[in-house]
């Protein structure tokens, strides 16, 4: 089965509502006062609601808003007691929240991919289990990344700018001239999923190479897209884009920094699009506003929102989007429909879905 058939499948079974047999009745289970409470930290998309509400396994309460974070206080308030906690990554669940919840806490699912903002040693010590959202946001990461990716390149933005404030002036020879991706070398920084799948949209460009770099060869990966495994400094020093894909461990926090945007060639292009922590953002800076490297563009950074006073957001070779690389209508009710019925299988005692193992 092809990578995305088993993506097609696997959203398929996550915006279709779990059947739960078991000789209950949706009406008798709801006049039991025996429910199962569980907690939504957010609004989330209506696929997953959808679910919860018609499934009458549990009753749930929920921050009801998709604009503002529910605050600490009221987050440590409200989940006292409860069975599950269906949150999104900007809620830290830490060994506060944990102890605020109380010990009938059983079950957590994260609409996310990215867990850290989990304090995994926690919710192993307890017992919890935890359920994510992989996979499912795999296209839409992708096709992002390579949007952004042309964008940075070919300076889309300052192109727009330069036309809506009378910049546009008579034809340059080379005014606005960018990167192609024709005859260049791609490098990417964790092969997975997502970078696999990057790869083959990025491949019809005619790209000439795929590089990448991991703690260790993943050959069957790599023999998708026809990618070398190479050390670091080779990833830094022959890469023309430079994407990259890893998760964000304690290995990998500010991996990219000064050390390796010095190795970077002054007509490379930095893509991030995987978690902000992985970047030295003062070391990127630096790289950016001396010409180390010609450009970057970052889905995620340190902290989100940035402020609007930071130093990157004055560079004209830097493009920051909010976080949006999984913002399409069908991936977010994916992602929500999968969080929801990994949620109502964990209080059953059932194999999740997708679950970390701790």
């Amino acid at each position: 089965m092809s990578s995305r058939m088993a993506l097609r499948l696997l959203q398929r079974m996550a915006v279709t509502p779990l059947g739960f047999p078991g000789g209950v009745t949706t009406k008798g289970l709801r006049e039991m006062s025996t429910l199962p409470r569980v907690y939504v930290t957010r609004q989330i998309p209506p696929e997953g609601l959808k679910i919860l509400r018609e499934s009458g396994q549990v009753q749930f309460d929920l921050w009801d808003s998709d604009d503002i974070p529910v605050p600490r206080k009221e987050l440590l308030q409200k989940v006292k007691g409860v069975d599950g906690l269906l949150c999104v990554l900007t809620e830290k669940i830490d060994a506060e929240l944990l102890d605020a919840a109380g010990p009938n806490l059983k079950v957590l699912s994260t609409m996310s991919v990215g867990y850290d903002h989990l304090s995994l040693e926690e919710l192993k010590k307890r017992g919890i289990r935890v359920g994510y959202t992989p996979e499912v946001l795999t296209d839409a990461v992708a096709e992002l990344t390579v949007a952004l990716l042309l964008t940075t390149s070919r300076r889309l933005i300052e192109a727009t700018h330069e036309a809506k404030t009378g910049g546009w002036g008579t034809w340059r020879t080379l005014w606005l001239c960018g990167y192609e991706l024709a005859n260049s070398t791609v490098g990417i920084l964790g092969l997975g999923r997502i970078g696999v799948a990057i790869a083959e949209r990025l491949a019809p460009f005619k790209v000439k190479n795929f590089i990448y770099t991991d703690v260790a060869p993943r050959p069957d990966l790599a023999k998708v897209i026809n990618a070398e495994h190479v050390s670091m400094d080779e990833l830094a020093k022959q890469s023309d884009f430079l994407l990259v894909c890893c998760a964000l461990t304690p290995e990998t926090k500010e991996i990219c920094n000064k050390d390796l945007f010095n190795k970077m060639k002054s007509t490379s292009i930095f893509i991030n699009t995987s978690r902000g922590g992985v970047v030295n953002q003062e070391d990127l800076y630096e790289a950016l506003s001396t010409g180390q490297i010609a450009g970057a563009g970052l889905d995620v950074t340190v902290p989100e929102p940035l402020p609007t006073s930071h130093p990157l957001f004055t560079l004209k070779n830097c493009v920051i989007l909010p976080h949006v690389a999984s913002a399409s209508y069908s991936t977010r009710n994916a992602m929500s429909a999968l969080a929801a019925n990994n949620l109502l299988l964990g209080l059953r005692g059932q194999p999740m879905i997708k679950e970390l193992q701790l």
